[in-house]
């Protein structure tokens, strides 16, 4: 019940709206991580791509020289001397002119993509009208990827207008208002394994079939021709943080496609095997094509990240991102978002590929102090393979690590490894579908509502809008949840362990002779009605002010020690209830007259206000809740005594005799105790005591 009050109150928190708590059985482990695992993606950064750069070799346009792209454009469509640029460059082998390469480059990435226009309308025009006159103002791009909608909005700024799309055909719009009729003949969607898309067109107007691809570097660098410039401009256009796709083409005569297609269709039929006999096919089509360009484009940071990562860092917990971006482009956002500190060294871990590599690099990491780690995908698997106690080892110690080209499975096993190695809890923060093994896999799983849709979200334990609320969840509800499932806890086991001891020395007593001390509706509604409501109101009590939890993070480093609910803080419980237990019942035998019904009496009467106020010794911030639980109880037994005359005498409860009997051993029980905590929060206050005070 306590989980789920913590759960409504996440939901309910107007600091963090649009939160969703989708397993309520874990709250109070948010109280607890050491270690935060964050897909880089969607949720460090916005998803939101904005195009930067077009390098095609020989010159590179920036975002300031965008018109020159324009004006190139525009120049292969005005200029009379020369065919459309359709028919021209199959006749001679000449070297092409800037204008027509700017033409080619602008046309792949207008073409080689999944983006879908649609039409909507906007008050002035109508759907249908806006779609048959193309109309721009009606116009929104739908694509799986913000990359692509980025390349095609930047194609339409300079000139070059997706206007049209369905399942066999695209248009284009040229800066003087024609229209290209495209036809796909085929598609080769993006995966996660293969890292790249391919379109074949045929243009209507001139039969000409191309294939165009684009994709990573990392695997686009074996299928364009050989050479000097590709890999040195992509590490360049990394280091500033843009995320770089090569774009790639290739001629197709009719012989060649035709040929193609047949084998594409075959391999698709076959029954054995056939995922692979389709790569394979494609593979056949994927060589020596013609480089047309780079294109760079940037991810912005999400609103508040690097407060964020501060406050988390603060509270004591070790950051990793796991990405599937290059190594540069993840160096630079680690930089960025301040997940590297400035004064912080970053070692960047060689690429190895067999285990004489990895020994040696280990080596040479070993030797580094305090410093982040830069590791890829490849680099890591070979580590776990050969050195993975080693690794993980060092791999704990540092600051931060970034582990870059990082395959789902990869994420997922990072997790289980770290769990496994350092026995802490771990929470994994992701937005997209390739980080739902990883999500899955961590003790917390939280999934951001981003641009790639819900798969993250509906898989996690938690869901949040953005990535800034994750420190309000875990400094403030994390940390009460944790703090409230321990008082609520060790609460529960005083309860019973008191009335438990009671009854053993009753029985001791009584020459261990079987008999019970509370019969019938006494027990049942002690643990019921009589204290149930002021025990369960201390899932409402709080050390600290929400506002000052999420200023002082290092609050929370304090619960990782795990001091609230340890074989300590259990034992002192324990001696509390025998203590309690044994004082009640020692004091009603020694003060009990005739009659054993005013033993049962006064023993019952002393140990529910005991109960009531142990509960007030605990509580750290009066909530009206609180008080209004405990009146109610009090108030309940009360009003039973009337019913309760077989077990207890209506008469003696109302004499004089009875009430200081009561009083002198509820003093004695829980006396010693208030006194304890007054010496203790005098002479050793608990730190959060210094920023209530």
């Amino acid at each position: 019940m306590g989980k789920i009050v913590y759960s409504w109150m996440i939901r309910r928190d107007p600091k963090i709206p649009g939160t969703v708590v989708r397993s309520s059985t874990i709250p109070e482990q948010l109280g607890r991580i050491s270690y935060l695992l964050t897909d880089k993606t969607g949720t460090l950064t916005q998803n939101e791509m904005v195009f930067k750069r077009l390098h095609l070799g020989t010159v590179a346009y920036g975002m300031d020289s965008m018109d020159e792209v324009q004006s190139h454009i525009f120049s292969v469509y005005t200029q009379p001397s020369q065919d459309p640029p359709a028919q021209k460059g199959t006749t001679t082998k000449v070297r092409k002119t800037m204008s027509s390469r700017v033409y080619e480059a602008v046309k792949g990435i207008a073409l080689c993509h999944n983006v879908t226009p649609s039409y909507e309308s906007n008050g002035v025009t109508d759907q249908a009208e806006a779609e048959r006159q193309f109309e721009d103002s009606c116009r929104v791009y739908q694509a799986s990827s913000p990359d692509e909608v980025a390349l095609v909005q930047w194609t339409e700024s300079v000139g070059l207008t997706l206007v049209g799309r369905d399942q066999s055909s695209m248009q284009l719009r040229t800066p003087g208002g024609q229209i290209m009729n495209f036809t796909i003949l085929q598609i080769f969607p993006f995966t996660y394994e293969s890292k790249r898309m391919g379109i074949i067109v045929r243009e209507d107007s001139t039969g000409e079939i191309t294939f165009y691809m684009k994709g990573a570097d990392v695997v686009m660098a074996g299928i364009v021709q050989y050479n000097d410039w590709l890999e040195e401009e992509c590490g360049n256009m990394a280091r500033e943080g843009l995320r770089v796709l090569v774009v790639a083409k290739k001629s197709l005569t009719e012989e060649q496609y035709q040929d193609f297609e047949a084998r594409y269709v075959q391999a698709k039929l076959s029954v054995h095997d056939r995922s692979l006999k389709v790569a394979t096919v494609i593979e056949s089509l994927e060589m020596e094509m013609e480089l047309l360009c780079l294109t760079g484009v940037e991810d912005q940071l999400q609103v508040d990240v690097r407060p964020t990562l501060e406050t988390l860092r603060n509270a004591g917990m070790k950051v990793w991102m796991l990405t599937g971006d290059k190594l540069e482009t993840a160096t630079c956002t680690a930089k960025n978002a301040h997940l590297v500190t400035r004064n912080q060294d970053i070692h960047i871990f060689r690429p190895v590929t067999n285990r004489g590599e990895a020994h040696l690099e280990l080596n040479a990491f070993r030797r580094k102090h305090d410093c982040a780690l830069v590791i890829s995908g490849d680099s890591l698997e070979v580590c776990l393979k050969y050195y993975e106690y080693e690794f993980m080892e060092l791999a704990c110690q540092c600051p931060a690590v970034v582990c870059c080209r990082c395959a789902p499975t990869q994420k997922a096993q990072i997790v289980r490894l770290l769990q496994e190695r350092t026995g802490k809890l771990t929470c994994a923060v992701g937005d997209g579908g390739n980080d739902v093994s990883m999500i899955q896999e961590a003790d917390c799983g939280v999934g951001v509502e981003g641009k790639e849709g819900k798969q993250a979200s509906l898989a996690a334990d938690f869901s949040i809008t953005q990535f800034k609320h994750l420190g309000r969840l875990l400094m403030v509800h994390g940390r009460n949840s944790y703090k409230r499932s321990a008082a609520l806890s060790q609460f529960v086991i005083h309860r019973s362990l008191c009335i438990s001891t009671m009854q053993a020395v009753f029985s001791s007593v009584f020459y261990f002779a079987s008999v019970p001390l509370y019969q019938g509706f006494l027990i049942i509604g002690y643990s019921t009605i009589y204290t149930m409501f002021p025990v369960f109101s201390l899932v409402l009590d709080k050390d600290v002010k929400s506002e000052v939890a999420m200023l002082y993070p290092e609050l929370y480093k304090d619960l990782l020690k795990g001091r609230p609910l340890s074989y300590k803080t259990f034992l002192i419980w324990v001696l509390i209830s025998i203590y309690q237990g044994s004082i009640i019942m020692y004091g009603a035998l020694l003060l009990f007259e005739s009659e054993f019904v005013h033993i049962v009496a006064i023993s019952f009467t002393s140990l529910i206000l005991t109960e009531l106020l142990m509960v007030a010794l605990t509580i750290q911030t009066w909530h009206w809740l609180m008080i209004v639980a405990e009146l109610l109880s009090l108030s309940c037994y009360i009003a039973s005594l009337v019913f309760l005359h077989e077990f207890i005498d209506v008469y003696f409860i109302t004499t004089v005799s009875f009430l200081w009997k009561v009083t002198v051993i509820t003093l004695v029980s829980c006396l010693p105790l208030y006194v304890l905590k007054y010496l203790r929060r005098k002479f050793s206050p608990p730190s959060y005591s210094k920023l209530t005070s």
